[in-house]
């Protein structure tokens, strides 16, 4: 009994934190690019092998970013119009409950230091989980003016489970790429 209280807290936040699947996201653009102008794209190789992530996930966002403008009517092409790059940044989180409630039990130190003593009390193990969020960024680059046109960034809890990666993966990129171009009906 005494072990589930103190993992109870435990496993009610990972259920929160892990169907909490929401991505926050938020663009920024050249206010001056005429967005309609682009057709085509390729993926700028330069600044994704600058990417601090392994070739897995890398090979996941950019399968995920092509999907993306594909179904958006672009083409890819070896004389594009955008070129896209992408970074990533991550940050391990660490949490710390110290608020659960346990029992004492008999020992020393009941009414005036003497007798049995037992109660309620403050459980002195803290629950301390951990998890990892992680900011994608994908870059719209005009290939001609070789200048940013749009940048869409978003932050989430990342899945460390290979069955949830991939699906986590294009949940980021979906959500980003709908700010796509600015000011369409989101």
């Amino acid at each position: 009994m005494k072990k589930l209280l103190k993992t109870l807290p435990l496993v009610a936040l990972l259920i929160v934190v892990t169907s909490c699947s929401s991505v926050r996201v938020a663009a920024d653009y050249d206010k001056n690019a005429n967005f309609g102008e682009y057709k085509t794209f390729a993926f700028f190789k330069t600044g994704i092998d600058k990417a601090e992530i392994n070739d897995l996930d890398k090979r996941r966002i950019l399968r995920a970013i092509e999907a993306e403008l594909l179904a958006k009517g672009f083409t890819k092409s070896k004389n594009p119009d955008l070129l896209v790059s992408l970074f990533t940044k991550s940050q391990q989180r660490v949490d710390v409950y110290n608020n659960s409630w346990g029992y004492g039990g008999w020992g020393w130190g009941g009414w005036g230091g003497f007798g049995p003593g037992w109660g309620w009390g403050w459980n002195q193990q803290p629950n301390v989980s951990t998890s990892t969020q992680g900011s994608l960024y994908i870059d719209l680059i005009d290939s001609n003016k070789k200048e940013l046109v749009w940048q869409g960034m978003g932050t989430g809890y990342l899945s460390k489970s290979m069955e949830k990666k991939e699906a986590r993966i294009k949940e980021f990129v979906t959500e980003i790429m709908t700010k796509y171009p600015p000011g369409a009906q989101q």
